[in-house]
């Protein structure tokens, strides 16, 4: 699985969770048995997150690829909240999941850099799914070459906290086929291209995405976070 898209707010920038239950005070509390089995289990959550123009391009945001149209979203260096923001999901990530593409484009440059968010993506686990690459230089990376649908499951089960996966379009697009992906977050630039590949391609059936978060970065970026809504 390949990638055409290069990975512009990780490339150019120099929480955990937790529950609790309830009680009414109009009902005396419930005993529950200490049984695991009864618990529902947790899983690790497929996080998409991408840059895209208003027309859903994702291709060559950086300008590094050689794409006519690349260099969309401008210099990082005067995004400030875009800066804080790819710290911040870093921080927030329990792992990586990437095609190879945008795996060897993100291995050829960090591992070099220092710094809070260098640190951050050197030492986090990575999944790269490919079926060529053979010894994956960066640190902390697993090979996953299996079967997709059957390897991200697997990890899913593994895993129980984020699993962040950054450009990596065509991957994207076979989770998505295969309703993995768990949240959407998209930083829209203001900007149409006209051209270029796209995020999203066609799938067998519609995927209801629930809005659950908006915000305006850098002034004139919008963030929104979408949750897969699905049938209860």
């Amino acid at each position: 699985m390949q990638s055409g898209a290069s990975v512009v707010g990780l490339d150019n920038l120099p929480t955990g969770r937790f529950s609790f239950s309830y009680t009414s005070p109009m009902r005396p509390p419930q005993v529950l048995a200490d049984n695991t089995n009864e618990r529902p289990p947790k899983m690790g959550k497929i996080v998409v997150s991408d840059n895209i123009s208003l027309d859903g391009v994702i291709q060559d945001p950086a300008g590094d690829e050689g794409f006519s149209r690349g260099g969309w979203v401008g210099l990082i260096k005067d995004r400030p909240g875009a800066n804080k923001l790819a710290l911040d999901e870093a921080l927030g990530s329990d792992a990586m999941l990437l095609g190879r593409r945008s795996y060897e484009w993100l291995a050829a440059r960090w591992p070099s850099r220092s710094g809070e968010l260098a640190d951050r993506l050197n030492s986090m686990p990575k999944y790269v799914v490919s079926s060529t690459l053979e010894d994956p230089a960066w640190n902390n990376s697993t090979v996953l070459k299996g079967d997709v649908v059957n390897e991200v499951s697997k990890l899913k089960q593994e895993l129980n906290g984020e699993i962040n996966v950054p450009a990596s379009f065509q991957l994207v697009r076979t989770l998505m086929e295969h309703d993995l992906v768990d949240e959407l977050r998209l930083k829209i630039y203001p900007v149409v291209l006209g051209a270029g590949e796209r995020l999203f391609g066609e799938t067998s059936d519609k995927r209801p995405m629930r809005l659950v978060d908006t915000r305006t970065i850098d002034g004139d970026v919008a963030f929104l976070t979408y949750e897969r809504v699905r049938d209860a």
